[in-house]
């Protein structure tokens, strides 16, 4: 048997010799030259034939087509002397498995039906079109490929049916799904059922699946068995998967890297170290740590599960063999949810390919560790080299730290990118701007987008309440709730802290009690910590301590820290010493290691000018050794962050500061002086 490449040496002997070789033997040589990746010595055989025929031209296409240069394959179609139903099925199906010519495979489709008569479009170019459909989830567009299939007798294969199921319940049309699998009756065989199982996976049918893995046994292969495995997995069901797994074995089915990937998924989802490392002994005897979903399966297990030192010795035996992009952007997660994202970020930099999942672990990361810094260096670099949409969980994250430091000029570069990409806007981000803006300051355009939103719900209604109260009308916010009420949607715990906050900005104690009650008796919502923090703050603002303290008497909860430091502030508004004794007992028994609470106490004493108790409280402060966070600042400007803490001299331009301040300063204390002698 001569191996291509004594084949293609004995062609261009001949060649040169003269000897001319029939069409049929070039065509075989061009069909083995294209299988074994030599495209150019193909296209140079097909380009030196004397003649050629319809099974030459579909050769070369072909080979163009599986190499992914679609230009090339359609410039010889276009010249092609001769077309059949497969020159067309060769473009058809290099159009429909890329990205960017969906409108060709259609426009193609439609003229191959035009020349009906001279080019008949068969099973396989009906199939390919419904690939197409799914891939544009347009079931209206399947739907008639699908009545053609029935009329032109192409439906009935298992093939056909399974791509008509693969169809329907990519585009969301599961019980169109089952019918066509119904409709097979007793001539349902493999493709069919594994076609429908992964349909039942897709939606989350779960007992369907199971049920026709367990219908007829005889006819399951291992696809079936891990298409369910996987569905249960992305169901949340990661016990089921694993019982599953197991069942697996014990019907003689062995595991593969599907089956692998799928378990360890499981383990993550559930954070079993000690079966996770099980599952890694398994997949070094079984030798599949070469597939990358398996070796960063295993990084990711190590990762979820808070062990980092393990996912680094896994990490680095995947490094030393391939380096796969999975591991690594499971090591990004894992970094960032460690909050090491001075590792996160030096790995991420080492991707040339960022993935969503990616960019989203490194925002996920700088927002929880609160490294604003450098989650704005982040979106600034992502809008600059990523020319796709943004993932909008990303957009969201960034959205919340921008509510936190109250920083409203990237939150409204977010909004713009928004906009200019067209992006649409689900109900969380519309939700996130909301609250931006809100937090931010500016009310009005925090109105705009409400107004503007047309998926409306609790969440949105909630920040709207919550932003009117913040920003000091209270009217607003009593009146959107009411409108909440008219519109049919049931207030949550969140809506009664927005209501009660509004209340206690303004003063109105009548009010927050009427909705403190109307809580459990009218909506049947229990009341929780904010709210019971809400009422004990609403009272003292109103100088009425002693309903705060009766109030206190009746909650039926064990008091926090956080009731009790509200206490403590009502007593140093009410001045009344004498509680703030009994609130410091159970406040520093709560949290000790606090040292704000300490100053908090501390400055009760020094309100009223008892120096003796405020040194005590200091000094018990310093026996305790309790540590007080040094107060913080961030100032964006000109694209940059500058954070400013207490005490801190690092900033570049702190001598600049310094000196600017100590100017104001001066001329706060010359304009005090003016006014007292005028």
């Amino acid at each position: 048997m001569k191996t291509v490449g004594e084949s293609l040496r004995h062609h261009l002997h001949a060649l040169k010799s003269g000897i001319p070789r029939s069409t049929f033997e070039s065509n075989q040589l061009i069909i083995q030259s294209s299988k074994h990746g030599l495209l150019r010595q193909a296209r140079h055989l097909f380009d030196q034939m004397p003649e050629r025929n319809v099974f030459s031209w579909n050769a070369i296409i072909s080979a163009y087509v599986k190499a992914r240069n679609l230009e090339e394959a359609e410039t010889l179609f276009s010249n092609s002397e001769w077309k059949d139903t497969v020159t067309y099925n060769s473009m058809l199906s290099g159009y429909v498995s890329a990205d960017g010519y969906e409108r060709k495979a259609m426009d193609l489709f439609i003229h191959m039906r035009s020349e009906d008569g001279v080019v008949r479009a068969d099973e396989f170019t009906l199939t390919t079109m419904l690939n197409l459909s799914a891939k544009l989830s347009q079931a209206s567009y399947g739907k008639q490929l699908h009545s053609l299939m029935a009329k032109s007798g192409n439906d009935v294969s298992g093939f056909a049916v399974s791509s008509l199921i693969d169809m329907y319940s990519k585009c969301r049309c599961f019980s169109d799904a089952r019918t066509v699998f119904d409709g097979c009756g007793s001539e349902i065989d493999l493709v069919a059922v594994n076609a429908m199982v992964a349909a039942c996976c897709r939606v989350g049918e779960m007992d369907l699946a199971l049920g026709l893995l367990w219908r007829e046994t005889e006819l399951n292969d291992a696809v079936t068995w891990n298409t369910v495995i996987s569905g249960f997995v992305q169901t949340g069901c990661e016990t089921d998967a694993l019982k599953l797994s197991v069942r697996m074995m014990e019907c003689g089915f062995r595991w593969n890297e599907h089956t692998f990937a799928s378990v360890l998924s499981a383990c993550s989802g559930l954070k079993c170290l000690k079966l996770g490392k099980a599952v890694h002994a398994r997949v070094l005897i079984e030798n599949v740590s070469s597939n990358p979903y398996v070796t960063s399966g295993i990084v990711d297990v190590y990762c979820k599960c808070g062990h980092m030192k393990n996912a680094e010795l896994a990490y680095a035996h995947v490094a030393k063999g391939m380096g796969n992009v999975f591991a690594i952007t499971s090591m990004i997660v894992g970094y960032s949810t460690q909050g090491s994202m001075a590792e996160a970020r030096r790995l991420f930099d080492s991707l040339v390919d960022k993935s969503s999942v990616a960019w989203t672990a490194l925002f996920s990361g700088y927002l929880k560790s609160e490294q604003y810094e450098g989650l704005f260096e982040l979106v600034r670099e992502f809008i600059a080299t990523e020319a796709s949409a943004c993932d909008a969980l990303m957009l969201i994250n960034f959205l919340r730290a921008c509510a936190i430091q109250a920083t409203i000029d990237p939150g409204k570069q977010i909004h713009a990118y928004t906009l200019r990409f067209s992006m649409k806007a689900g109900k969380k981000l519309i939700s996130a701007m909301v609250d931006m803006y809100s937090k931010c300051g500016n009310i009005t355009y925090a109105e705009n987008l409400f107004r503007e939103a047309s998926n409306e719900d609790t969440v949105l209604y909630n920040i709207m309440i919550a932003g009117y109260a913040h920003h000091g009308h209270e009217g607003e916010a009593f009146r959107l709730f009411e409108q909440m009420l008219e519109r049919g949607m049931r207030p949550d715990p969140a809506t009664f802290v927005a209501v009660l906050s509004a209340c206690r900005h303004a003063g109105l104690v009548e009010t927050g009690e009427r909705y403190f009650a109307s809580m459990t008796k009218d909506y049947s919502v229990e009341p929780e910590i904010d709210h019971y923090v809400c009422m004990t703050d609403l009272y003292g603002r109103a100088n009425q301590l002693d309903k705060a303290v009766t109030f206190l008497k009746n909650v039926p909860v064990e008091l926090d820290a956080a009731i009790w430091g509200v206490f403590m502030h009502a007593c140093k508004l009410n001045r009344n010493v004498e509680l703030a004794l009994r609130a410091e007992q159970k406040l520093l028994e709560i949290d000790p290691g606090n040292g704000a609470r300490y100053v908090q106490l501390a400055n009760v004493y020094a309100s009223e000018g008892r120096w003796s108790e405020m040194g005590r409280v200091r000094k018990n402060m310093r026996v305790k050794e309790a540590k007080k966070h040094a107060g913080c600042s961030w100032v964006h400007l000109e694209n940059n962050v500058h954070v400013f803490t207490s005490g801190d001299t690092s900033h570049l331009r702190s001598e600049d500061i310094s000196a600017i301040l100590a100017c104001l300063t001066k001329e706060v204390h010359y304009r005090r002086h003016i006014i007292k002698t005028a």
